[in-house]
Parts: C-alpha cells; structure tokens; sequence
C-alpha cells in the first residue's frame, strides 16, 4: 500500500505560468491529446443499498443547505428541492442540465454550461439568471467576489476580468481570498491569486482527477478517477500532503466538517466510502452499498445524514451513518 503524509511528489511537476497548449511539451499534461476522466460505468447492483431510496430521475449533481436538498436533474433540467424536515420537493426549471450545485447562504447556484449563465435558486424555487457566456461549470465566493470557471471559454470570470491559462478549469475552491482550481483534462490543480494575472503554481493530480472539495484545514481534497487515488492539496503554499491508494472508480465527493470525513462514490462497485481526513493519513470508516451509478454524494453539516444520487435514474440514497 502507497502511503505519503508529508511533502513527498513522486512524478508530479510544480510550475509557475506553464502553458496549456495542447502538446506534450507541457509538463504538467498527461499526454499528448487531453481526454479528461469520467466517471467509470456501474454494474447492476448485487446489494441493496444502505439507508432509504427515494425515486428520483437522472441526478447530475447534489448539495445540502440549511433547510433542502438540492438534486439537479437532466430530464428536464431542473433542480429539486426536498426539505430535510420532510415533505414534498419544490421544482426549479433550468435552460440547461448542470454538474454542480454551489450552497451559496441560502440558496443555491446552478451553472449551466448549455446556456452561459449561473442560476440562483431560492428556498422557495424562485430564480434568477446571470449572465456569463463561456460555458460556467462550477462558481465560489473568493474573497467576497464571485468566481465562475468557465470551461469554453478555458477562464475564470472575476467579475468583469477573466484570467486564462487554464485547458479547461473544471472545479473551484475557495481558501479565504485565495482559490485551487481543478484542470480536468490536464488532471492538475492550481493556485489562484484573483488579483493576479494568470494562475499561480500547478501540481499533477494523478492520471484524470475529477472533482475535488476544501477541507477545514486549508486543503483541496481530490479524487483521481482514473488513476484510482485519493489526494490532498494544501492550499497555502501549493504542496500534495497525501496520496492513497482508492479502487473501484472514485468520482463523486463530499466532506463533512464537524466529523472531519471525506465521503466519496467508488461507481465501479456502487458503494461509498468515508475515510477519516484529520490524521496524516486517510483513515477508512465507513463503507456502504448504493444505488447504481452514484455519480453525486452530498452531507447534511449538522447531521451527518449523507445522501447519494444515482446518474442512472434510480433513485437518491439516504444514509444515516
């Protein structure tokens, strides 16, 4: 078993300003052509899953806010709100299908690629649109300003100035007035400074890293899909503090803050995994079944309850750990 805890890189690169140019002359891509990871197909499942199935379509995203769930569903594109004291769901309609949903307060911001604009979903299923061109996938509040990756347009939109260098920037974390963006394709994060002009330094994350969550600890927590590996970034300087082995096809992720563990979706076994991320390194507690393809993991903070989302139609997954 490969364990690093500490300052170890063994075959990453760290750069500063390096090019995004599609050939194999940038030391951070993994070949010549990018192809960035996807989530790998589930089998039919063997196991009931853990917990209770709601019936639900096809999810592509999850998050939790004070008082809903929120499952964005491609057919029609919409995102679903279920309350967490219970009741029947509210509907939002969407110009678009998503692949993230942002707890901003709350409420809840939806990108959507299709359509170039970021859509606020109220408590109450009211929204409003902002528009952004450039195919927003993924949006953080970094330093008290909106941040929207925009994975067409290869940018960030600061809010009136955009900041390039990146092949396709996938995911955004915010640390304070700082952020770590996720390169899909590249499989590399990076540090942003939004004051700046490009992207700071960049690390290999793996063969195809997918998504990636902020800690309490001022870490970016990353899953390699295709690589089979769970990392940890700091975020202030940019260093991997943890690499471990993970079979079964992680993609999706979550981190729960007042138990300290990092939930994560293996869809090549239809199961979740939770490992304890306060230690040096990971720590496995928690393994359970799930519903087919479960693409989107999300944690209610003040309970624990962990609900996973199946991008097969087949249901979402309530757990109580």
């Amino acid at each position: 078993m490969r364990r690093l805890a500490a300052v170890v890189l063994t075959g990453a690169c760290l750069v500063t300003g390096c090019s995004v140019e599609d050939t194999p002359s940038d030391p951070l891509q993994v070949a010549a052509t990018l192809y960035p990871a996807t989530p790998a197909a589930s089998p039919a499942t063997t196991t009931a899953p853990e917990g209770t199935v709601l019936p639900l379509g096809r999810a592509s995203a999850l998050a939790v806010t004070a008082s809903h769930v929120a499952v964005a569903l491609t057919d029609p594109p919409s995102v679903a709100l279920y309350p967490l004291a219970g009741g029947d769901p509210l509907t939002a309609a969407l110009p678009g299908p998503v692949e993230s949903l942002v707890v901003d307060g709350a409420d809840v911001l939806a990108p959507v690629p299709g359509s170039g604009v970021v859509v606020t979903v109220r408590p109450d299923a009211t929204t409003t649109s902002q528009e952004v061109g450039g195919a927003p996938v993924d949006v953080a509040r970094v330093g008290g300003r909106l941040v929207v990756a925009r994975r067409e347009a290869k940018d960030l939109d600061l809010g009136g100035r955009a900041m390039g260098g990146f092949s396709s920037p996938d995911r955004v974390l915010a640390f304070g007035d700082r952020a770590i963006v996720l390169d899909r394709p590249r499989s590399a994060v990076f540090d942003v400074d939004p004051a700046a002009e490009r992207p700071g330094a960049g690390l290999r994350a793996g063969e195809g890293a997918t998504n990636a969550v902020a800690d309490k600890y001022g870490r970016a927590l990353v899953v390699d899909t295709r690589g089979g590996e769970f990392m940890a970034f700091s975020s202030s300087p940019l260093i991997m503090r943890q690499r471990y082995p993970l079979p079964g096809g992680p993609y999706g992720l979550a981190y729960d803050e007042r138990t300290d563990l990092a939930w994560i979706t293996l869809t090549e076994r239809n199961e979740v995994v939770a490992f304890d991320v306060a230690g040096g390194e990971p720590k496995e507690v928690h393994r359970y079944a799930t519903v087919r393809q479960p693409d989107s993991v999300a944690v209610d903070p003040e309970t624990g309850r962990v609900y996973v989302a199946s991008a097969g139609g087949e249901g979402m997954q309530v757990i109580e750990p």
